[in-house]
């Protein structure tokens, strides 16, 4: 075992550190080989499809190639939210599909959650799974506004209190204590995962299926009928990208997404006082309807887990692992931890910190697809929002493949193909001019307690 190796995943996140299993990767490609749907990329949406293609035929020889380990990119160091949620919204899914289709998406994310449940029981996966739901908090006046018009459109779509739920100042605390509640959001459409866990005993399950991985296996290449590795190419009617924030290293596919970082804290264990004024007894996941998103969850050893994005947007789409720490960032995270929660006092005890990119495509909508006439595939662009979305794509994809028409393959989001990002300099410009307006239209309703229209308008524009 390269133990060397196996301490630089470690490092990644919170999530792998705190493994009981060492992170020994499995052998890579030997060479030439040749399956009937080869993927690319060993994190959720690649290992759900590879799931559900084996539970649904299991004649298919499915191969799936990882550059590093499973769970080694975003599946391995997000939030921990397996929720219902895409980065488009209701309204904006109807602007372009129509109401019905809108409603239909809805839907299907909520079964999602409870699908991926019942996989994570029938499968025996330990991911520390608890099915407290969301809440959202408002702190300002401003936020208390988004509050109300995110139920008003939850309620023209014909949802009900069973979907979101807005709540006054003291049923708001209730769930989450933080300084200065004012009101907020709950939707019972989320659980808390250990998301290393889930990924790496997805990856098990998979294997167990009869799916071959391999891993430190880099490819250099997708096309029709292989994908392309250093070591040889794996021969396959299908390939299928599952690739998301990594997308822009393969050739071609620079623009396809972009990379945006998320940076993360996790403090130490809190005493149980601690969690008495914090709240979260359901180990419901938490954030707030400011415009720059924060996240966070009471993992199941009892730290707060918590992050946010404000990382900047790194020229030409650049990818390294020196972009994970951004000390700024993570003083940030401090920070606003502290501001929420003043129990856990001015220099919170703050044990690990780590990020990574996910994807984002220009239309900030996520999408999945499949050309027949060509055998390629692809699902992705979730925008921080994959933990429960990849699992219905790995199941839209597996009915795809098998040429199934059903309820899934009708969703909006099929077939879905995303204009390219702008060339750089005019990316990288639009990227972090974007994050600068929207943290400043933050602080400036914190002080004022009023909304500031340009950051209203900008995120209209980047379809949020």
């Amino acid at each position: 075992m390269d133990t060397a190796l196996t301490v630089r995943y470690q490092e990644l996140s919170y999530w792998l550190s705190s493994l009981d299993e060492p992170l020994t990767p499995r052998p890579p490609l030997p060479g030439d080989a040749d399956a009937d749907v080869v993927i690319v990329g060993g994190g959720y949406t690649g290992l759900w499809t590879a799931y559900h293609l084996a539970r649904a035929d299991p004649t298919l020889r499915v191969v799936v190639l990882e550059k590093e380990i499973a769970g080694y990119g975003a599946s391995g160091r997000n939030g921990g939210w397996c929720s219902a949620l895409l980065p488009t919204s209701l309204t904006g899914l109807a602007r372009r599909h129509g109401r019905d289709a809108a409603v239909a998406m809805q839907r299907a994310l909520h079964d999602t959650v409870r699908a991926v449940g019942r996989v994570v029981a029938a499968e025996g996966i330990d991911c520390d799974w608890a099915d407290g739901g969301t809440v959202t908090l408002a702190r300002t006046g401003p936020q208390l506004v988004r509050a109300r018009a995110a139920v008003d459109e939850a309620r023209a779509f014909g949802f009900g209190d069973d979907h979101l739920t807005l709540l006054g100042p003291g049923e708001a605390a209730a769930r989450c204590a933080a300084e200065g509640v004012r009101g907020g959001t709950y939707t019972p459409h989320c659980a808390t995962v250990h998301p290393a866990k889930l990924v790496r005993g997805l990856a098990r399950a998979v294997e167990r299926l009869g799916v071959r991985i391999h891993e430190r296996t880099t490819v250099t290449a997708i096309r029709a009928g292989a994908a392309v590795a250093e070591a040889g190419s794996v021969r396959a009617s299908v390939v299928v990208r599952a690739t998301e924030g990594y997308t822009p290293m393969l050739p071609g596919l620079r623009r396809t997404v972009a990379p945006v970082y998320s940076l993360m804290v996790a403090t130490e264990p809190l005493p149980e006082h601690a969690w008495e004024r914090i709240g979260l007894a359901e180990r419901e996941t938490f954030s707030d309807h400011r415009h720059v998103i924060i996240y966070g969850q009471r993992t199941a050893d009892g730290r707060l887990a918590f992050g946010g994005r404000g990382a900047p947007y790194h020229f030409g789409s650049r990818i390294s692992p020196g972009h994970d720490r951004e000390p700024r960032v993570f003083a940030a995270l401090r920070r606003t931890l502290g501001e929420l929660f003043p129990v856990l006092g001015p220099d919170v005890p703050v044990a690990y910190t780590w990020g990574g990119p996910l994807g984002v495509a220009r239309d900030w909508t996520a999408s999945v697809g499949f050309d027949r006439a060509n055998g390629l595939a692809w699902a992705g662009g979730y925008v921080g929002d994959g933990v429960g979305a990849s699992n219905l794509a790995g199941r839209t994809l597996a009915d795809l493949i098998r040429g199934e028409r059903t309820e899934l393959t009708s969703l909006p989001w099929v077939g879905h193909r995303s204009p390219n990002w702008e060339p750089e300099p005019l990316r990288w410009l639009a990227m972090n001019a974007a994050l600068r307006l929207m943290t400043s239209a933050d602080a400036k309703e914190t002080r004022t307690d009023r909304p500031c229209r340009s950051a209203k308008t900008l995120a209209r524009l980047l379809g949020q």
